[in-house]
């Protein structure tokens, strides 16, 4: 057996087992510059086409569990400093309140390198997530409207912006996301309390927080990384601090066109990511990343909260 097959073999099982606690991310924190886990090469030429399939399965705080398969594509346009990336990903939820799957999130993100030296590179990225619906999906037993845990898109147009410092040993990084309308999730207790467990789940249904007609608030993250860097393999270790920096709103009481700037929805979502690569060539390679969570936020209407996250990914650049 091939040393490259026994590595395979290995990531497949450690993505099999690996239980690991995932930050609040509402997308930027794997756009452009945001990116964890950059390649840095001086003395190898960088190629900046490329595309990575990655696959991610994610616990929630809750019953549903995620599934994504993304598409991740980077073409250098106008220059060798300047490229598009790309993101496709098709989502699947499964839980006690039903199933759902379909395209999510649509990810375009342009990155400019302004900065590039033998010792460092200086990159800004400008960008924006394009919703794939209103996010307000229902289960197929009773007609309802799903939390947000369950929908497959946020429901919102985002603007996205950040900025980055790479060297051999070092990432940092922060960047901004904001969404700019509400979205159409009309997902209610009141309607699920008599129906979900025949009337006796209203605590269960009660953990998912309110989140009828959802604008979620702005994020800055922040990206702290150090890099392992060998001929082949790459370790890195860092921590994603991600702070909400304005309140979720909801309409409250549903369906009476008052507003509500929820409590507890701001502050500071703070994940621990360890990746771990192997590159077969200059072109290919696999990756795997994890993140535990450290701390987050007491109120999360937008469902993004994971209890555990893997992701595994095979790159190609060309």
């Amino acid at each position: 057996m091939s040393f490259r097959l026994i590595l395979l073999l290995s990531i497949c099982i450690c993505y099999c087992k690996l239980l690991a606690q995932g930050c609040s991310d509402a997308g930027f924190c794997t756009m452009g510059a945001m990116k964890p886990d950059q390649p840095f090469n001086k003395k190898v030429p960088l190629k900046l086409r490329s595309m990575e399939i990655s696959f991610y399965r994610g616990t929630t705080t809750l019953s549903p569990v995620v599934y994504v398969a993304t598409a991740d594509m980077s073409f250098n346009v106008f220059d060798n400093k300047t490229f598009l990336q790309f993101k496709l990903p098709y989502q699947a939820v499964t839980g006690n309140f039903g199933n759902t799957n379909g395209l999510s999130d649509i990810s375009l993100c342009l990155t400019r390198n302004i900065r590039s030296t033998p010792e460092y590179d200086i990159s800004v990225s400008l960008g924006t997530k394009i919703p794939t619906n209103d996010a307000n999906l229902k289960d197929d037993t009773f007609g309802l409207s799903l939390p947000m845990y369950y929908q497959i898109s946020l429901g919102t147009f985002d603007a996205i912006a950040g900025i980055s410092f790479i060297n051999r040993k070092w990432l940092l990084a922060t960047g901004i996301q904001h969404p700019f309308n509400r979205n159409g999730n009309e997902f209610r207790w009141s309607e699920w309390e008599p129906v979900y467990n025949n009337g006796e789940g209203v605590d269960y249904v009660r953990a998912y927080d309110k989140a009828y007609k959802l604008k979620r608030g702005t994020d800055v993250m922040l990206r702290i990384e150090r890099n392992f860097r060998f001929s082949r393999f790459n370790f890195s270790a860092g921590l994603l601090p991600i702070f909400r920096i304005t309140r979720d709103e909801i309409e409250n009481p549903p369906a009476s066109g008052q507003r509500e700037k929820l409590k507890g929805t701001t502050g500071m979502a703070l994940s621990g990511i360890i990746t771990a690569g192997y590159s077969f060539n200059v072109k290919t390679g696999v990756r795997l990343l994890m993140g535990r969570k450290i701390t987050q936020r007491d109120v999360n209407p937008d469902g993004l909260t994971r209890n555990a996250v893997t992701t595994i990914s095979y790159y190609y650049r060309f």
